[in-house]
């Protein structure tokens, strides 16, 4: 709890020398990513897909509010928040209460936001951007778990699946496992043998998977985002689908040697290209993103050929590079040394050595 409680103090800091830097008087966190930042991650999400929740944060110079209404203020006080917040509470019919509340309580002045209401409020600085992708160790503590738990769900599953069983029976045990450990199924794709070399964001369908699977999870607790592909196989891997495995766990490779503090994420997406041109696929940046940045978001920021963003340390990455019908991906931390912790890592999965790090292979389950 002290430690808790000394992430959100600091996190307070830092939205209040936006405040000093930029001469507004109030910020306002509305999306799931940024009130899971600001309150050490707590969550404001009832419907998974939407972008913002039930409730959001608002910090001026003397204080931290809450603002939500009174159907979610009990459960959000009694189970989510930190004394560190007070709570402002409106009638759930009158989101003029609210506006009201603000407009009081920031003196009518210059407001933040993450999402700004247009022409009323602008938005964040990019140097609290910045602060908000760069994990303390409280933070990556929590991220081990997610990615800890998010990675035995994956195998649980994957080891227990049929080839009988459908894509939507597949989805649905991720989704199971996930929910069981307290984790947020996010994502859960899934493509089984004949739709796995069509389409790279497979969502999952009623089709029988047959002799090849491949499932994604973008799995979330705490608001932070473990995100991690694997392959099951029902018998032996045929020789060209290994081979294209083989290629991807090389293409990686290259650009994991790249997550060093001040690589720039162009520079990681041109040698990315440059690999699969050397492995003989020209195209195949073209064809699907290749990761970038993560954390409170599935991907924070996407590399580009123009994205000109450095890591740092204490930085989550996660790249996807793939082929049509192969496919790898873990969430890694840039340490303080340079070296990468990777958090969805299980060693009960089968792996080998690449470049001294070991990689998940397909599960071939006889």
């Amino acid at each position: 709890m002290k430690e808790l409680n000394e992430e959100v103090s600091r996190k307070l800091e830092l939205i209040r020398e936006a405040l000093t830097d930029t001469g507004a008087t109030g910020v306002r966190l509305r999306g799931t990513d940024w009130f899971a930042w600001a309150t050490a991650g707590a969550s404001n999400t009832v419907l998974l897909t939407a972008e913002t929740g039930v409730a959001e944060v608002l910090v001026t110079v003397r204080d931290a509010w809450v603002l939500t209404d009174e159907i979610e203020a009990q459960r959000l006080e009694d189970e989510e928040l930190s004394a560190d917040f007070k709570l402002h509470v409106n009638p759930w019919a009158d989101a003029a209460a609210r506006e009201s509340f603000v407009r009081d309580v920031t003196n009518e002045g210059k407001v933040l936001s993450d999402r700004p209401i247009p022409h009323v409020e602008k938005r964040l600085p990019a140097s609290l951007q910045n602060h908000k992708r760069v994990m303390m160790s409280s933070e990556l503590e929590r991220y081990r778990q997610v990615g800890r738990k998010a990675s035995v769900a994956m195998t649980e599953v994957l080891k227990a699946a049929k080839p009988t069983w459908t894509e939507y029976q597949l989805a649905g045990a991720g989704a199971e496992a996930l929910w069981a450990r307290g984790i947020h199924p996010a994502v859960t794709l899934v493509a089984g043998e004949r739709r796995l070399p069509l389409y790279r964001h497979a969502t999952a369908t009623g089709e029988v998977i047959g002799r090849v699977a491949m499932m994604v999870f973008c799995a979330r607790g705490y608001g932070l985002f473990a995100n991690l592909t694997r392959f099951v196989s029902f018998g032996a891997l045929g020789d060209e689908h290994a081979q294209l495995h083989r290629h991807v766990r090389q293409i990686e490779s290259q650009v994991l040697n790249l997550c060093q503090p001040g690589t720039s994420l162009d520079t990681a997406y041109h040698a990315l290209n440059q690999v699969y041109e050397q492995h003989g696929f020209p195209n195949a940046i073209q064809e699907h993103h290749q990761g970038g940045t993560t954390g409170y978001l599935a991907r924070e920021i996407v590399a580009t050929p123009t994205t000109t963003d450095t890591l740092v340390e204490n930085i989550a990455v996660a790249w996807n590079p793939s082929l049509r019908g192969a496919k790898i991906e873990d969430t890694f931390v840039i340490l303080n040394d340079g070296k990468l912790e990777n958090l969805t890592f299980d060693p009960n999965w089968p792996s080998v050595e690449i470049e001294g790090r070991l990689r998940p292979i397909p599960l071939e389950l006889t």
